[in-house]
């Protein structure tokens, strides 16, 4: 179920507020990056290693490290009680550490390891809070109980499948080469190892294979704006191979905004092509379309710290309905 259709709704700390947190950080600082993005949604990351890879600017003899840490919750009620029938009820974890190191200003490398889990959780009772103090009804969630945990689908060829929870997994490795041959273009090509130890239905035990290519431009000094095309490659594997697509692609377009010394804001909207066909089920067969966005603030020292949220823009796809986000580059 989409959030997207309230976005607008949500009232919005004033600027101010945020700015008496960083008195003493009222240096200018130049425009940067955005944030990367990745699906967390199982169905979506157990297909598809394609997602938004930002723009990096150089630095040379210095090893970057990114933190992420993403906490999402999915509610997906695609007629549960026929065949086809597809249940998502679940709480996501995603921990993620990436390294990327400069071979020369044009040439770098990077790999990327996290861990995740699969949870009945705990966030229920703050949505329906939340829900209700935007006037939202949302039957999806008021039609299961409160901090349960299901993963489980039946498809018209006869399969069905119960997917387990799990508290903590390795993902797959990933690993890849970037060229920057001017300031304002990067491509990257990117290949997921099948480290992940998660039951089925989490990693994708196969290798994926992507194409990124990021265009970035200073706008101003206080904006700068990012796009992203992608192009990936996951052979069929598994019990839903009948149903999984190969070839996906991917849109991103992203603003970071400068408001005041060296605190930012920043959206980013992403697009993925659907990962499964026919099966019939809006979650499996639809595109996913997401709304990134949030808060960073850099230091004086080079660091970078943020705080975000992801919002599912269009109801019934396979985008996690919201996923808090915190997050740190060094």
């Amino acid at each position: 179920m989409s959030h997207g259709a309230y976005l607008l709704r949500v009232r919005q700390v004033p600027f101010c507020v945020a700015g008496m947190i960083c008195l003493l950080l009222v240096t200018p600082a130049a425009a940067q990056s955005l944030p990367a993005y990745a699906p967390i949604n199982p169905i979506a990351q157990s297909r598809s290693g394609v997602y938004f890879q930002p723009y990096r600017e150089p630095r040379l003899g210095h090893l970057s490290l990114d933190v992420r840490l993403d906490y999402g919750s999915a509610i997906e009620y695609n007629l549960p009680s026929s065949r086809p029938s597809y249940l998502l009820d679940a709480e996501i974890l995603r921990l993620e550490v990436a390294a990327a190191r400069d071979l020369n200003q044009q040439f770098f490398l990077f790999g990327t390891i996290g861990v995740g889990g699969a949870y009945a959780g705990f966030l229920d009772g703050f949505l329906n809070w939340y829900h209700g103090l935007l006037g939202l009804k949302l039957p999806e969630r008021t039609s299961r109980p409160d901090n349960s945990f299901a993963y489980q689908m039946a498809l018209n060829n006869g399969l069905t499948v119960a997917r387990s929870p799990s508290d903590l997994f390795l993902n797959d490795l990933r690993l890849g080469a970037g060229y920057r041959p001017t300031p304002w273009y990067q491509g990257v090509v990117t290949l997921t190892l099948p480290t992940s130890t998660a039951p089925d239905g989490y990693g994708r035990g196969t290798i994926s294979l992507s194409a990124l290519n990021t265009f970035h431009t200073r706008l101003s000094s206080r904006f700068t704006f990012e796009g992203a095309l992608g192009l990936g490659w996951t052979p069929m594997h598994g019990d839903l191979s009948p149903y999984q697509e190969t070839v996906f692609a991917s849109l991103a377009s992203g603003l970071r905004f400068r408001f005041w010394g060296r605190q930012s804001l920043f959206a980013t909207v992403f697009y993925h092509s659907p990962y499964y066909h026919g099966t019939t089920l809006p979650a499996l067969d639809r595109r996913e379309l997401s709304l990134d966005f949030g808060w960073l603030l850099a230091t004086k020292g080079g660091s970078e710290w943020r705080i975000g949220m992801t919002e599912d823009l269009e109801p019934s796809g396979p985008a996690i309905d919201i996923i808090f986000r915190l997050g740190g580059s060094f």
